[in-house]
């Protein structure tokens, strides 16, 4: 959504991060770039006008002149002010003293009304509400049953007692569903009213019934992020003739400039709380002024990120694939592909690479991520045999073949994949015997030092080699010689060979196997063929 705004902020603050001290006509130049940036972006003038006013009059101040980087400070002052101009703070829902919670849905038809009513009533039972949507929206055709479809999908029932399509009270929908609420232990009520394609007073006089007939606790304006500084139009003619509490934004996966995001708050001074980010009804969350702010100035979103993989993965599933990771054990194909079906859970993997800091310097590779190739890569692993995915060492080129055709797939895909594998298992094993926090490896938890006895005990094993010298090694020989005889001077038999301290250390083995008395076998010969 911001990547226009992104890339050209980006730029500006690379040309100044190589000064020293900064210059009033430095500043100047810098607020002239920012100001041609948000405007490119469709951010409404009295907006943009109030943002470089406020960042001109913080960059000429002490916080900039007497700042060891000053460009860091004034990039520091920029992420301020679009925290600001966002909305400050993350607005939380308001809930009802006394259940339920009425929430009521207004915007343009098209702005996606319906769909994040199942979204926000999928999150909502995410949080251990029990919501219930209503088909309020009876004017646009099949508004009812596209309401009806989503809800099943969302897992949340949906109230729609008239049928839509021109039949119908919408206002009497509404007021039935709040009793209905009651009688159900519904803690939370979504109503889904009509729209239309522009703004005009029948609407809003059908939006004004419905709000007198439930007094909703919360009134959320739908707002498509697609349309521009139109948007802002439309949100100014719906406070005027509605009112609401807050700002909902869809479509932000959308390749849109953004402008209404940076504008809305700013010209209505209703704070955006909710944003949908994809098609999917998982892609919903609350917007975070903050972390938005980080985005754009390519910063990155690593806590949204981290709320992505709280809410998606189970604390088992962590914890085993934790276990796996720490333990001695080679990383596995079957480890391998657990990781990628649980990363993918989290949403496409070009959306994910987004919230990573600087990742616009890498855009033509984030946006040239091919699902279809981790489809690839998992129908590879699953036609290979349970061995054969523990140990990729036994994969030959029959076998690759074999797999290539299971797969649907060509024998170099395998190689690839197999290469790569190893490559990355390599890795894994050098993290864990570098001291990675939380790996085997770590200071105290012994995998370098366990190699390092490994390789000790593996030198005391050896012991003295034989030497290739004719003379040194007939020494070597003398001198074992002697420290046979010495030893068995001194307490008899050789000592016998020991279990190792895990099988059963400090117990001779039993004579047939090593232990006790050994036959002399000097004079012993083979009998001729």
């Amino acid at each position: 959504m911001f990547e226009t705004l992104s890339d050209r902020l980006t730029s500006v603050f690379t040309s100044l991060r190589g000064k020293g001290r900064l210059s009033e006509e430095d500043i100047d130049a810098t607020a002239r770039e920012i100001r041609l940036a948000l405007l490119e972006a469709d951010v409404a003038l009295p907006v943009v006008r109030a943002f470089i006013a406020r960042i001109k009059e913080r960059a000429q101040g002490a916080e900039v002149s007497k700042a060891l980087n000053p460009a860091q400070q004034v990039i520091k002052i920029v992420n301020d002010e679009l925290v600001e101009i966002l909305g400050g703070e993350t607005r939380e829902l308001r809930f009802a003293k006394n259940p339920p919670t009425v929430i009521m849905l207004a915007g343009l038809q098209g702005s996606g009304k319906t769909t994040l009513a199942g979204k926000l009533g999928r999150w909502l039972a995410a949080e251990r509400n029990t919501p219930l949507l209503v088909a309020a929206d009876l004017q646009r055709p099949n508004a009812v049953t596209q309401l009806q479809v989503v809800g099943e999908r969302a897992e949340v029932p949906v109230f729609a007692p008239e049928p839509g399509n021109g039949v119908g009270d919408p206002v009497e929908v509404a007021r039935a569903s709040v009793e209905q609420a009651q009688h159900n232990n519904h803690n939370v009520v979504i109503i889904d009213t009509a729209g239309r394609l522009g703004v005009d007073s029948e609407m809003m006089q059908q939006a004004a019934d419905i709000r007198d007939a439930v007094s909703p606790d919360e009134i959320l304006f739908v707002v498509d992020a697609m349309i521009g500084q139109d948007a802002v139009n439309t949100a100014q003619a719906f406070l005027d003739g509605v009112g609401y509490d807050a700002v909902a934004l869809t479509k932000l996966d959308g390749d849109a400039r953004g402008g209404a995001a940076l504008s809305i708050r700013h010209i209505t001074g209703r704070p955006i709380m909710f944003a949908s980010t994809g098609e999917k009804l998982d892609d919903f969350t609350l917007f975070h002024p903050d972390r938005m702010a980080s985005r754009i100035l390519d910063m990155g979103d690593v806590l949204t990120l981290i709320d992505k993989a709280q809410s998606t993965f189970e604390e088992d599933e962590v914890a085993k694939m934790a276990s796996t990771l720490a333990s001695d054990d080679d990383f596995t194909l079957d480890d391998f592909l657990q990781q990628m079906g649980m990363l993918r859970k989290m949403g496409p993997i070009s959306n994910l690479l987004g919230m990573m800091p600087g990742m616009s310097q890498m855009k033509d590779q984030v946006n040239n991520v091919d699902e279809k190739d981790l489809d690839r890569i998992t129908a590879i692993i699953r036609s290979m045999t349970p061995a054969e995915r523990g140990n990729p060492k036994m994969i030959n080129g029959s076998r690759r073949l074999r797999i290539a055709n299971g797969s649907g797939t060509e024998v170099s895909d395998v190689n690839g994949l197999v290469t790569r594998f190893f490559e990355a298992q390599k890795m894994m094993r050098q993290m864990k015997n570098s001291g990675m926090p939380g790996m085997g490896g770590a200071p105290g938890a012994g995998g370098a030092s366990r190699k390092k006895a490994k390789g000790q005990a593996k030198k005391a094993k050896k012991g003295k080699q034989r030497s290739g010298n004719p003379l040194k090694a007939k020494e070597q020989e003398a001198e074992r010689e002697a420290e046979r005889e010495r030893r068995r001077e001194e307490g008899g038999d050789e000592q016998s060979p020991q279990l190792p301290p895990g099988l059963g250390g400090g117990q001779q083995l039993p004579p047939g196997l090593g232990g006790g008395n050994m036959p002399d076998l000097s004079n012993f010969k083979l009998p001729k063929k």
